[in-house]
């Protein structure tokens, strides 16, 4: 039995465990932050970073970044390599559902506890937990009594109750298949856990699960396939793991080839679109503001919501399948007007002329800042950034927050007015960014010391017509050294209409490669050359998760200097003019 001062939570999936303590007070994105195969933390950024996660009781704030983190998490369940039990600050859907699915599918599970922060706070310099359903207590010593871990036993807390619709009851009730009534299980479980009063209909869906993290993943997918799986609204597919047409090609070892093509194969058999993506945005069939759809995929979940106005949560991997094969999903959150006003205010200082590595910087600042909380950016009304810095500030923010929204004042479509996003009468926390605090920022995604270039990496997220036309200008008259290599993501769409348009022929013949179908969150060597110990990049995405991913130190910058270090071979080391303010007078004006 727990002690008399045992600290009491919500149970999000019941059960008991103990273990030693592994406490951060800042939110841990699975998917790339932790290893799927062995259980340890590799997100360079982050204070747990080395440490491994399996038979311990984990405490975070709450999940943060991709989407995929519940397909990382129950991998882990599958393989051994899970920690004993979750402790959290607040619910995380992403975490939970990857628990739940895990429970569903392969009869395994841990307990997930959700205590609140000012509890939370308590679980610092403790060093081992024992959890039993709501009760946490804590140790300063590992105990001597002896203790095992039980069955969850019956909740005797009242259920949510839902109304269901006639559709809600027959998906239930097995009369559309198999696959469609697991699905509705796992959605009528996360509605009852996200206290949803009753499910509504979708438009259209994303899909993030088809990334490869191991078998468990495949496994999951090919079942629903035997099971008859068949998606009820249109359904595209991101980024998957490796270029489908051309792994082979590139190198890709086939004991990750063969699965990652084969999971993409199987979610395109239950109706998906080949569409192989993570800026769904970019496609023809991008939704309307005010649309109802369930995207996964964490840059494009905030770019819906904040940049084309339509409604998404943060919808975990397998979650997006679930509500896809049944066309409903929990009216909550951001589907919902009153859920998408900001929380937080951020004021940004006086800013000098500006370049395109302004805004993935200041995303990537900003979502730190707003952990959970929406934010309404304030300073911006005068600079029009395009959709091109807006997909670049989304997926830094989206990298480094857990909100599924932004707000930029008299920018994003919500935001025309101010006004309309914030609350009368309710005075919210004002956060004021000074370029000291970005410099800070710079420094961090500036992880390479050394000034020489391997690799220059463009497209996350993948590449725009946009962003294909600046780089063909960029590119035009110009090679690059033979010993960098410059690659490209970009989505197959994308990349025809660049060819159309006449922007590819500067492009390859300065002697860039062009990737489709993957992305670089899922490329490594050979794409990456085995020699090239530094790249560089203009994403604040990937250069938070490269050193842990790829295990190089990364450069940072625009895209005009990328294009400069695949010439020269060398990062200038310069900051940009806009930053330089932020230096002491007597310091030089480099990184």
């Amino acid at each position: 039995m727990p002690g008399s001062n045992a600290l009491k939570g919500r149970s999000l999936i019941p059960g008991s465990a103990q273990g030693a303590l592994l406490f951060a007070d800042v939110g841990l994105s699975f998917w790339g932050g932790v290893d799927p195969c062995s259980g340890e933390v590799i997100d360079r950024h982050h204070p747990l970073c080395g440490e491994h996660l399996a038979g311990r009781v984990l405490a975070i704030p709450s999940g943060r970044g991709s989407c995929t983190g519940s397909s990382v998490l129950m991998e882990l369940i599958s393989n051994g390599h899970a920690p004993a039990a979750l402790v959290l600050a607040e619910a995380d859907e992403i975490l939970t559902l990857g628990v739940l699915v895990a429970q569903t599918i392969f009869g395994r599970s841990l307990p997930v506890l959700c205590i609140g922060r000012e509890a939370f706070a308590a679980l610092r310099g403790k060093a081992f937990a024992r959890l039993e359903n709501t009760a946490l207590s804590l140790f300063d010593h590992v105990p001597v009594d002896t203790w095992q871990a039980t069955a969850a036993p019956p909740t005797d807390e009242p259920r949510e109750v839902l109304e269901l619709s006639a559709l809600d009851r027959e998906l239930l009730d097995g009369a559309h298949g198999k696959a469609a009534q697991m699905a509705m299980q796992i959605v009528l479980r996360m509605a009852e856990l996200q206290g949803a009063p009753r499910l509504m209909d979708i438009t259209q869906a994303h899909i993030d699960g088809c990334i490869y993290t191991g078998p468990a993943s495949l496994n999951f997918a090919e079942r629903l396939v035997q099971w008859g799986a068949k998606v009820r609204v249109p359904t595209t597919l991101n980024s998957i793991s490796v270029d489908q047409r051309r792994w082979r090609e590139l190198g890709i070892d086939p004991a990750l080839g063969e699965p990652a093509s084969a999971l993409g194969d199987a979610y395109m058999a239950m109706g998906a679109q080949l569409s192989f993506t993570c800026a769904p945005y970019l496609l023809d069939s991008a939704p309307q503001a005010g649309e109802q759809i369930v995207w996964a995929e964490s840059n494009a979940v905030v770019y819906a919501n904040s940049v084309l106005g339509a409604r998404t949560l943060k919808y975990p991997d397998y979650l997006d399948i679930c509500i896809a094969l049944t066309g409903r999903a929990p009216l909550i959150g951001c589907h919902l007007d009153t859920h998408r006003k900001a929380q937080l205010l951020i004021e940004l200082p006086p800013l000098s002329e500006l370049d395109d590595a302004f805004y993935p910087l200041l995303g990537y600042h900003i979502g730190a800042l707003a952990g959970s909380r929406i934010p309404l950016v304030l300073g911006l009304e005068q600079r029009a950034p395009n959709l091109d810095d807006l997909k670049a500030f989304g997926a830094a923010f989206a990298t480094t927050s857990a909100a599924p929204l932004f707000h930029i004042a008299g920018v994003t479509p919500e935001a025309l007015d101010p006004a309309q996003v914030l609350e009368a009468d309710t005075p919210l926390p004002v956060e004021k960014i000074r370029l000291q605090d970005l410099l800070l920022s710079w420094r961090e995604l500036n992880s390479a010391q050394d000034l020489q270039v391997g690799i220059v990496s463009l497209g996350n997220p993948h590449f725009s017509l946009g962003e294909f036309a600046h780089l063909a200008r960029l590119c035009r008259g110009r090679s690059k050294h033979p010993n960098v290599a410059l690659a490209i993501t970009c989505g197959r769409a994308v990349l025809e209409q660049a060819r159309t348009a006449g922007h590819l022929v500067a492009i390859e013949a300065f002697g860039a490669t062009l990737v489709t179908d993957t992305c670089w969150c899922m490329l490594g060597e050979p794409v990456i050359p085995p020699g090239a110990t530094t790249l560089m990049t203009n994403s604040g995405k990937y250069a938070h998760y490269a050193p842990g991913l790829v295990g190089r130190a990364v450069h940072f910058a625009s895209l005009a200097e990328c294009v400069d270090a695949a010439c020269t071979g060398a990062a200038s080391g310069r900051l940009p003019t806009w930053l330089q303010p932020a230096l002491p007078m007597e310091s030089p004006a480099h990184v």
